[in-house]
């Protein structure tokens, strides 16, 4: 299963510069004696960067950060969360986060307000600003992913992401 899912990573990866995803910023040879060219954190690392900056590019052009995208995508669903769900959500620091949900809120997409369960918390919600914004980039960000997995059967695409969110869930844990 290891080398299913590495191969999956190279086959993206290949496909990836073929497509003229991403330009790496230095020169890269892939020598079956370097250890990064096997190592799943760079691996992962790597395909995140090059599918990442592809679609960049349209949330620069909506007036967005990385981060601001990254928020008003997590909280897209309707259901408010904590500073510190949605730090660990966007991997952002929580101080860093809290300033930058106060500028969203001045600047109208998100609202902070008390939890309605438990006055003690208060949740970020998007508004209905921040959900216009996001939603024309959600749509957006699923075409990119099509284009991006095309070339993959859906067994390949269902493998990588049941992988990927195990990744995820064991080193949460």
């Amino acid at each position: 299963m290891k080398f299913h899912v590495i191969s999956i990573f190279i086959r993206f990866h290949a496909r990836a510069w073929r497509a003229h995803l991403c330009s790496p910023p230095y020169p890269v040879t892939m020598s079956k004696n370097r250890f990064v060219d096997d190592y799943l954190s760079y691996l992962l690392g790597r395909a995140s960067h090059a599918v990442y900056k592809a679609f960049d590019a349209r949330v620069k052009a909506a007036g967005l950060s990385s981060l601001e995208w990254r928020v008003l995508a997590t909280l897209a669903d309707g259901d408010g969360l904590t500073i510190g769900d949605l730090a660990q959500e966007v991997l952002a620091l929580q101080p860093t986060l809290t300033k930058l949900i106060q500028r969203m809120e001045q600047d109208g997409l998100v609202e902070i307000g008390a939890d309605a369960t438990d006055a003690r918390r208060t949740l970020v919600h998007e508004t209905k600003q921040g959900r216009a914004v996001v939603m024309r980039l959600v749509r957006a960000a699923k075409e990119h992913e099509r284009e991006t997995l095309k070339g993959f059967s859906e067994r390949e695409v269902a493998t990588l992401k049941k992988i990927l969110r195990a990744l995820v869930s064991r080193q949460s844990a």
